[in-house]
């Protein structure tokens, strides 16, 4: 990335890390679980295994689903997992034991990420004799802020001025830096340092470099393309709460992906001298009563301090 300033490449980085919407497995309804794993840890296994999230696009987010209150076709994929032992030998579960039903948005979305040779994917659980797994998994859209089962990609690195002129680092050694301290890869795009090259002190990181490593449900050119899109939808939003636009917003003022629940009750934030909550203006009740704070009444109940 080249001709931005280091405070955008940085957001760009951590919108990557934390803010490209991706399909996981979010809701587990347990039909028949006679393993010797608890449903809980299961449940928590299902949830990190890789989905396909290629567009993604096509996925409503529960929040804003019309269609339903939990989940449907337009906002949810459903897995079925059925698998029984009936040998003496130990069975194992895979991820390619999830069959996935439909309907559902596109033919791509909630499909378990297989990359191994056996086309096996990864081990759910282990099954003696007689021991049965019946599980119906609802995937939905998500981000990694919420949680990291939908995170994009396993790592960002991020590097400038690999050559370190700009003296940003500095470099503990013992004999010399130059061995002890090896370029990177990305050090061949730019020119090094001539010795006696005078230093200038007016100068800033204008060239970024990105490894973008993704867990499989994206590509990683897909990855930096929805972080580019997630990144303007929120620019966008900003420009539209200083110009007083809110045409085009939301019905709670937010329009970047979150999680699937997101904030319920469309409360505005700062419309009530900022002791509005986002789930609505109680008047400065809380849920155990008691009159209006904080220079009113305390929440006990009382005309005020003494």
């Amino acid at each position: 990335m080249e001709g931005v300033d280091l405070s955008f490449a940085n957001s760009l980085r951590r919108t990557l890390l934390a803010e490209v919407p991706t399909m996981a497995i979010d809701l587990v309804e347990v039909q028949a679980n006679t393993s010797s794993l608890a449903d809980e840890f299961i449940a928590h296994r299902l949830g990190l295994i890789p989905l396909n999230s290629k567009n993604v696009d096509d996925v409503s987010f529960t929040r804003d689903c019309e269609y339903c209150d939990q989940y449907c076709e337009h906002c949810s994929v459903t897995l079925d997992l059925h698998a029984r032992c009936t040998g003496d030998e130990i069975m194992k579960v895979y991820a390619r034991d999830l069959v996935v039903s439909e309907p559902r948005p596109n033919e791509w979305v909630g499909m378990p990420v297989i990359t191994d040779a056996l086309g096996l994917g990864s081990v759910i659980c282990k099954l003696r004799k007689d021991q049965e797994l019946r599980m119906k998994c609802i995937a939905k859209k998500g981000i990694a802020k919420e949680h990291a089962k939908w995170a994009p990609t396993s790592a960002v690195g991020f590097e400038y001025d690999p050559h370190n002129k700009l003296k940003h680092l500095d470099y503990w050694y013992e004999e010399d830096p130059a061995k002890e301290w090896p370029k990177s890869n990305n050090a061949a795009w730019e020119d090094a340092p001539q010795d006696g090259e005078p230093f200038d002190y007016s100068a800033n990181p204008s060239k970024f470099y990105f490894d973008v490593e993704s867990i499989g449900n994206l590509e990683p050119d897909a990855v930096v393309l929805q972080g580019i899109k997630v990144l303007q939808q929120k620019l966008a939003l900003v420009i539209q709460e200083l110009s007083g636009d809110d045409r085009n917003g939301d019905a709670d003022g937010f329009g970047a992906p979150r999680s699937p629940d997101g904030m319920q009750g469309g409360g505005d934030y700062g419309m009530n001298q900022g002791y509005t909550t986002p789930f609505g203006d109680t008047g400065g009740q809380t849920m155990y009563g008691g009159g209006t704070t904080p220079f009113g009444a305390t929440p006990y109940g009382q005309s005020g301090w003494q």
